[in-house]
């Protein structure tokens, strides 16, 4: 289980790690100076989580994505799409913790959604109180249990946030699942996760860039979490943001990795691999720099319609709000701003927004 680093071909990789470290420095440069970097890291999140997705085989829209993630479904959401989400919260979670968190233990346990310690802290509750004390003391003692569950949960968060490590899942918690449907008991998880946190300290001798592509690539040949598959994509951008190599912002890998073929993803050979995912770097680099531009240009072109307008208007913070999505309603609009829909729409007609979705309802506005 253990992946082995001892015959790396850096003289072959070594064309497509400079072009990778070249590519990332320039887009961690232009972001950290940039006027509308803040949109541009909160539109990272949404194509991020999409194409995590697409590199899954699954087809998440990216404007269901974000009407998802406001409270503001069309229809009702898809199994993809409440994973596209997780993928999303996730991104945002390591975005504002410290750089390493994510690849430490208690940062895993908290992607994971591991939740052990907080049941071993939660006493029981008394299944004989209703017999043993009248029945006007019941309603007292249960509010005193779940006082005791509130307080338990409030000290394990306490102690993640603090940096400490939560106990390990106990063993009773299989009883829950005594068919092995969600947890095969032969894939054990928490030792393939170490085998893979093993690796970090030898990615560390390496080149950034090409450290992360060997944590991704020792992730998809591991696989240490199958519920969580995409997680991985995630602790790779984490790990070049630990490395210092971008600061800005959660580097967006899964967008590059959607402009690779398949079958150089996962190719047999690792040399294939390891070239394809710094190829998807320097894809998703570029692809940035190139967003930007979009971005700057739009930001540009929206500003010009500010000329001679009152200070208090409401336009500068729509702006702000449609740099920051994909897309745009309506009802997103007037609650960012503070109006009704109807002044949403003539907020949308000043500034001269495309409509996006096509649809007579349900109708979105955005930047290509």
């Amino acid at each position: 289980m253990r992946y082995d680093l001892t015959t790396l071909p850096l003289a072959t990789l070594l064309p497509a790690i400079v072009r990778a470290e070249d590519m990332l420095a320039r887009l961690d440069e232009r972001v950290q100076r940039h006027a509308v970097a803040d949109g541009f890291r909160e539109r990272g999140h949404f194509f991020d989580a999409a194409g995590a997705l697409w590199v899954s085989g699954e087809l998440v829209h990216v404007e269901d994505l974000v009407l998802h993630d406001a409270r503001m479904d069309t229809r009702t959401p898809t199994h993809e799409l409440t994973i596209a989400h997780a993928v999303l919260r996730s991104r945002r979670r390591l975005w504002t913790a410290d750089p390493s968190w994510g690849l430490e233990a208690a940062g895993l346990a908290v992607l994971r959604g591991d939740v052990g310690e907080a049941e071993d802290a939660i006493p029981p509750r008394p299944t004989s109180a209703r017999t043993m004390e009248p029945e006007e003391e019941d309603e007292e003692d249960n509010f005193g249990v779940d006082f005791a569950e509130i307080d338990a949960i409030l000290a394990r968060s306490d102690k993640i946030l603090n940096g400490g490590v939560p106990e390990p899942r106990p063993a009773s918690i299989d009883a829950d699942d005594p068919l092995a449907l969600i947890r095969d008991e032969d894939w054990d998880e928490d030792v393939r996760l170490e085998s893979w946190r093993s690796t970090i300290r030898e990615a560390d001798l390496l080149p950034p860039v090409l450290g992360a592509a060997v944590l991704f690539d020792a992730w998809e040949r591991i696989e240490p979490l199958r519920r969580q598959h995409w997680l991985g994509g995630l602790l790779a951008s984490a790990y070049l943001r630990s490395r210092g190599k971008v600061t800005s912002h959660l580097f967006c890998l899964n967008v590059g990795l959607k402009a690779v073929r398949h079958d150089r993803r996962r190719a047999p050979d690792r040399t294939t691999r390891l070239a394809a995912f710094l190829e998807a770097m320097a894809l998703s680099a570029d692809s940035g720099l190139k967003e930007l531009d979009r971005l700057s240009l739009a930001r540009l072109q929206m500003e010009l319609r500010l000329k001679d307008r009152r200070s208090n208007s409401s336009l500068p913070e729509v702006i702000d709000i449609v740099l920051s999505r994909p897309i745009v309603s309506a009802k997103m609009i007037a609650r960012h701003v503070g109006v009704t829909s109807r002044g949403a729409l003539n907020l949308v007609a000043e500034l001269g927004l495309r409509e996006m979705t096509g649809r007579g309802r349900y109708r979105g506005w955005g930047v290509l």
